[in-house]
């Protein structure tokens, strides 16, 4: 089968051809699936996203008109796709339900030392032949407390890693995970966890209930010298209320691999254009602030797991079977 391959990183590339190249032929492509370039799609049954496409009504309409039946996202998220009209439209949805959680779990503690020892501002000083030690204290995290909200795969391995620091574990999800009640996790409520937190890690899905899960009032009862790390999805954390605290001289330090209008930002090149997301811009600035663009999951191992569950979707397209990617099941 021929498969347009939309929003392909570089180093993702000979992965994803590699994968596909035994059975099917892949056209591989930069740019993300949008209004403006779902033509790209016409003649193609099997059409492969990434999290930053935009699948809303018009566009999944466009692509149906163009004889696409499959979409198959290479994310466990799906919230950019408007799901209910693509079943009205007969499309077969899937997506990538597991990969490697030590590479965003480990992700997100990499974001968490660098605020906390001021890695990055160390390393642009040092650049510049500055070795001076003024306001680079940092603190250990042996000892402290560490909140982790949403206790899956990739919390789970947050909190493992948690454990060989020698911090107390809180939890907070829907549902007791017993392999982090094994690592010693107290669960508790939201509210508590974010009170009694030094750092604060999210690792939730974007639903209508987790949207804007942390909100003014939950920042409001954080401390003062908080770390919060948001490596899951952007939609979690107000921005607005986030950008307030910090200019209230509120949090200690705040690591971003997600945010709320990365669409069509992320990924991207804009280094010659003018930032006119005046949030992104401040938050960008800011010096307690670290925004990655949306990495955390860009591993050797997370991506080669990640491309062969998208060559099994097509597979399983093919062959009428529906598994745990399914989120939109083939037409009879």
């Amino acid at each position: 089968m021929d498969v347009l391959v939309t929003g392909v990183q570089r180093d993702e590339r000979p992965l994803l051809e590699r994968a596909f190249a035994p059975r099917h032929t892949v056209r591989a492509l930069e740019t993300n699936l949008t209004a403006e370039t779902v033509p790209l799609a016409a003649g193609y049954e099997a059409v492969s996203t990434s999290v930053s496409a935009v699948l809303d009504a018009p566009v999944l309409e466009a692509l149906v008109r163009g004889g696409t039946r499959l979409i198959t996202q290479r994310s466990t998220g799906y919230n950019n796709i408007d799901l209910d009209h693509a079943e009205r439209l007969g499309l077969t949805v899937a997506r990538v339900a597991a990969y490697s959680p030590h590479a965003v779990a480990e992700f997100s503690w990499g974001l968490a030392m660098a605020l906390n020892r001021r890695i990055v501002r160390a390393s642009r000083r040092t650049r510049d032949f500055d070795f001076r030690l003024d306001g680079l204290l940092g603190r250990d995290f042996h000892g402290r407390t560490v909140g982790v909200i949403g206790t899956g795969r990739i919390g789970t391995a947050f909190a493992a890693i948690a454990g060989g620091f020698g911090m107390r574990l809180l939890g907070w999800d829907i549902t007791v995970n017993p392999e982090c009640e094994r690592l010693g996790m107290e669960y508790v409520e939201l509210d508590r966890l974010c009170r009694e937190s030094d750092l604060i890690s999210l690792h939730v899905p974007l639903m209508p209930s987790t949207h804007h899960l942390i909100d003014a009032r939950r920042l409001a009862g954080m401390k003062d010298d908080v770390v919060l790390v948001n490596t899951s999805r952007s939609g979690l954390v107000d921005s607005a209320a986030l950008m307030e605290a910090l200019d209230q001289g509120r949090l200690d330090g705040v690591g971003l691999d997600v945010y709320e209008e990365e669409a069509g930002v992320f990924f991207y090149d804009k280094s010659l254009e003018v930032m006119t997301d005046e949030t992104l811009a401040r938050l960008l600035t800011h010096p307690q602030v670290l925004v990655t663009s949306h990495q955390g999951y860009f591993t050797v191992e997370a991506v080669s797991q990640i491309v062969e569950a998208t060559v099994r979707n097509v597979d399983d397209y093919l062959a009428g079977r529906i598994t745990e990617c399914t989120l939109v099941p083939k037409s009879p």
